[in-house]
Protein backbone atom coordinates (compact mmCIF):
# COMPACT_ATOMS: atom_id res chain seq x y z
CA UNK A 1 0.00 0.00 0.00
CA UNK A 2 1.32 3.49 -0.82
CA UNK A 3 2.00 5.95 1.96
CA UNK A 4 0.87 8.95 -0.63
CA UNK A 5 -2.35 10.26 0.79
CA UNK A 6 -5.39 10.40 -1.32
CA UNK A 7 -7.56 14.13 -1.32
CA UNK A 8 -11.19 13.33 -2.83
CA UNK A 9 -11.34 16.90 -4.75
CA UNK A 10 -7.78 18.09 -4.61
CA UNK A 11 -4.80 18.22 -6.78
CA UNK A 12 -1.77 18.23 -4.21
CA UNK A 13 -2.45 21.59 -2.78
CA UNK A 14 -4.61 22.86 -5.03
CA UNK A 15 -8.31 22.65 -5.44
CA UNK A 16 -8.42 22.76 -9.38
CA UNK A 17 -5.94 21.68 -12.24
CA UNK A 18 -7.42 23.99 -14.50
CA UNK A 19 -6.70 27.57 -12.54
CA UNK A 20 -3.23 27.65 -14.05
CA UNK A 21 -4.12 27.29 -17.47
CA UNK A 22 -6.76 29.68 -17.18
CA UNK A 23 -4.48 32.08 -16.28
CA UNK A 24 -1.95 31.52 -18.60
CA UNK A 25 -4.70 31.54 -21.38
CA UNK A 26 -5.94 34.83 -19.73
CA UNK A 27 -2.86 36.80 -19.76
CA UNK A 28 -1.84 35.71 -23.41
CA UNK A 29 -5.19 36.89 -24.90
CA UNK A 30 -4.93 39.61 -27.03
CA UNK A 31 -6.08 42.10 -26.29
CA UNK A 32 -5.07 40.99 -23.05
CA UNK A 33 -7.91 40.46 -20.35
CA UNK A 34 -8.00 41.42 -16.51
CA UNK A 35 -9.18 39.70 -14.27
CA UNK A 36 -11.99 42.14 -13.81
CA UNK A 37 -13.18 42.19 -17.24
CA UNK A 38 -12.86 38.36 -17.45
CA UNK A 39 -15.26 38.11 -14.60
CA UNK A 40 -17.81 40.30 -16.11
CA UNK A 41 -17.67 38.51 -19.60
CA UNK A 42 -18.96 35.14 -17.37
CA UNK A 43 -21.26 37.15 -16.16
CA UNK A 44 -22.96 37.32 -19.31
CA UNK A 45 -22.59 33.53 -19.78
CA UNK A 46 -24.95 33.35 -16.54
CA UNK A 47 -21.69 32.46 -14.30
CA UNK A 48 -21.81 34.68 -10.87
CA UNK A 49 -18.04 35.15 -10.51
CA UNK A 50 -16.24 38.23 -8.90
CA UNK A 51 -12.60 39.72 -9.60
CA UNK A 52 -12.33 37.56 -6.35
CA UNK A 53 -13.42 34.50 -7.36
CA UNK A 54 -11.60 34.57 -10.73
CA UNK A 55 -8.32 35.19 -8.76
CA UNK A 56 -8.90 32.29 -5.97
CA UNK A 57 -9.56 30.27 -9.06
CA UNK A 58 -6.29 31.01 -11.14
CA UNK A 59 -4.33 30.81 -7.50
CA UNK A 60 -6.24 27.14 -6.89
CA UNK A 61 -7.90 27.89 -4.08
CA UNK A 62 -11.77 27.79 -5.71
CA UNK A 63 -13.37 24.27 -6.91
CA UNK A 64 -14.49 25.19 -10.78
CA UNK A 65 -17.62 23.34 -12.21
CA UNK A 66 -17.90 21.80 -15.12
CA UNK A 67 -20.80 24.18 -16.25
CA UNK A 68 -17.93 27.02 -15.34
CA UNK A 69 -15.08 25.39 -17.39
CA UNK A 70 -17.50 25.36 -20.41
CA UNK A 71 -18.71 29.01 -20.14
CA UNK A 72 -14.61 29.98 -19.27
CA UNK A 73 -13.26 27.76 -22.41
CA UNK A 74 -16.30 29.94 -24.45
CA UNK A 75 -15.09 33.23 -23.56
CA UNK A 76 -11.47 32.72 -23.66
CA UNK A 77 -12.27 31.16 -26.91
CA UNK A 78 -9.96 27.81 -26.49
CA UNK A 79 -12.14 23.86 -26.03
CA UNK A 80 -12.36 22.94 -22.52
CA UNK A 81 -9.56 20.38 -22.68
CA UNK A 82 -7.23 23.16 -23.18
CA UNK A 83 -8.46 23.84 -19.59
CA UNK A 84 -7.82 20.88 -17.65
CA UNK A 85 -4.42 19.78 -19.59
CA UNK A 86 -1.60 18.94 -16.81
CA UNK A 87 1.40 21.28 -17.45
Amino acid sequence: MSNKRMFKNKNGESNNISGKNIARIRKGSIPKLSQRAFADKLQLYGIDVDKNAIQRIECGKRFVTDIELVAIAEVLKVPVASLIEKQ
